[in-house]
C-alpha cells in the first residue's frame, strides 16, 4: 500500500530544505520499498501570494487526506504589513488547529560532533537528550477575547486570553506520560502556578492525572521561568517536559540552542488516533524561514531530515529507516561536514551548501 505525503515547502529556506527531504524520500523508496507518494502544495506567504490566504481549503483537504504532512517554514519581512489574520504564520496556526494537532514533540539532542557549536561547556551538554511536549491548539495563541479596543477615556488596550479546559490539559499530559514511560520515566510539568490561574489549574489537572494514570513515571512541577534558567544551568536534569503553548514555544527554542543551532532541531505535531487507526501528523523543522539566506543554498537541511526521520517513525512505522537516517546524520557530522551555521572554523572546516549536505547524507545512507 502506498502512503501519501503532502509536502508544504512554504517560504524562504523552506523551499531549499524540503528539496533535500525529497531526495532522501526517493532513496528510502528505492531501498525500503516504502511506496511514499509525494504531492506539493502551498502554505504561508506562497499561498497568500497565489490565493490571498495562507492556507486554502483545498490544501487543508489534502492535508486531511495525507498519511503525513512535511512542512518547510513560513513567513518573511515582505508580509509584515499584511493583516494579521492572513499573515503566513496564520496558515501554520490554522492547519494545526483544523487538523487538531494538539501534541507538539520537540527533541533537543546534543551531538558529540557539535559540542563546539553550543555556547555551553561540553561537560554540561554531553549526553543531552530532552523531549519537550508542547500543547499546540489551545492557550493564549487561540484564546478569546483577543484584539484591540478603545476604553471610554480613549485609552487603547490590547487583549490576549490564556485559556485551557480540563480535557485539553489531560490529553497532552497523557501523551507526555506515555512518552516518559518509553524513555527514562521522568516528567517535568511546567507552568506559572504561582501567578496564573491557568497555571494553577494545569498543575492540579496534571497532578490528578498522575495519581490516576501515572504508574512508572516520576512527576515534578516547575515554574516556567525557573525551567528556562535550569535549561542553561543543568539541562541534563530533564528528560521529558510537558508545558502549554506559549511556554512550550519559548522553552523549545531555548533547548534548541543548547545543541548549537536551530538548524538541527526537528519537530512532530500529532493528533489523536481516529477510528480507522490513523493519526493526523505534521512534521517540520523548528527553524524559521531565514529570509536573510533564502535562495542562497546556505541553509542547514538537517532539521528537516530529522523531521523526516520522525515521520518515518511516528506515522509510517518505518523504524529501521528512521534509525538509518538518524545514523547518517550522526556520521556526516562526525566526518566534519558542516553547513555555515554549525561550522567550527578553528578546525579548518569549510562550509558546504544545502544541496551538498543532502548529497552527503545520501552517500552515508548508501554506505
Amino acid at each position: 500500500m502506498s502512503k501519501k505525503i503532502l509536502l508544504l515547502p512554504g517560504d524562504g529556506i523552506g523551499q531549499e530544505v524540503i528539496a533535500e527531504a525529497e531526495k532522501v524520500i526517493g532513496w528510502m523508496n528505492r531501498e525500503y520499498g516504502l511506496g511514499l507518494e509525494c504531492e506539493r502544495d502551498l502554505i504561508g506567504g506562497a499561498a497568500y501570494d497565489d490565493h490571498g490566504t495562507p492556507l486554502s481549503d483545498a490544501t487543508l483537504k489534502l492535508a486531511h487526506e495525507a498519511d503525513a504532512v512535511l512542512m518547510g517554514a513560513v513567513g518573511g519581512p515582505e508580509y509584515d504589513d499584511v493583516p494579521r489574520d492572513v499573515r503566513p504564520e496564520a496558515g501554520l496556526l490554522w492547519i494545526r488547529k483544523e487538523m487538531d494537532l494538539f501534541a507538539n514533540l520537540r527533541p533537543a539532542v546534543a551531538f558529540d560532533a557539535l559540542m563546539a557549536a553550543s555556547s555551553l561547556k561540553a561537560e554540561v551538554l554531553q549526553g543531552l537528550d530532552i523531549l519537550i511536549v508542547r500543547e499546540l491548539t489551545a492557550g493564549v495563541y487561540f484564546g478569546k477575547p483577543r484584539g484591540m479596543e478603545t476604553l471610554p477615556d480613549g485609552t487603547e488596550r490590547c487583549i490576549d486570553t490564556q485559556s485551557y479546559t480540563r480535557s485539553e490539559i489531560k490529553r497532552i499530559a497523557r501523551v507526555a506520560f506515555d512518552l516518559a514511560r518509553q524513555r527514562n520515566g521522568k516528567l517535568h510539568s511546567v507552568e506559572k502556578a504561582n501567578v496564573m490561574e491557568t497555571g494553577a489549574f494545569w498543575r492540579k489537572v496534571v497532578t490528578e492525572l498522575h495519581q490516576a494514570e501515572g504508574d512508572g513515571v516520576t512527576l515534578e512541577h516547575m515554574y516556567a521561568d525557573n525551567c528556562a534558567m535550569q535549561l542553561v544551568r543543568a539541562p541534563k536534569q530533564f528528560d521529558v517536559i510537558v508545558t502549554d503553548n506559549l511556554f512550550g514555544d519559548v522553552l523549545s527554542d531555548c533547548a534548541a540552542m543548547l545543541t548549537g543551532s536551530l538548524g538541527m532541531l526537528p519537530s512532530a505535531s500529532l493528533g489523536a488516533v481516529d477510528s480507522a487507526g490513523k493519526r493526523p501528523a505534521l512534521y517540520e523543522p523548528v527553524h524559521g524561514s531565514a529570509p536573510d539566506i533564502a535562495g542562497q543554498n546556505k541553509a542547514n537541511p538537517l532539521a528537516m531530515l530529522m523531521s523526516l526521520a520522525m515521520m518515518l517513525q511516528y506515522s509510517l512505522g518505518a523504524d529501521d529507516a528512521a534509525k538509518r537516517l538518524e545514523g547518517a546524520v550522526q556520521a556526516v557530522l562526525s566526518d566534519g561536514i558542516r553547513t555555515e551555521d554549525i561550522l567550527d572554523s578553528s578546525k579548518g572546516q569549510q562550509a558546504v551548501s544545502t544541496s551538498q549536505m543532502g548529497d552527503a547524507i545520501i552517500d552515508r545512507l548508501g554506505s
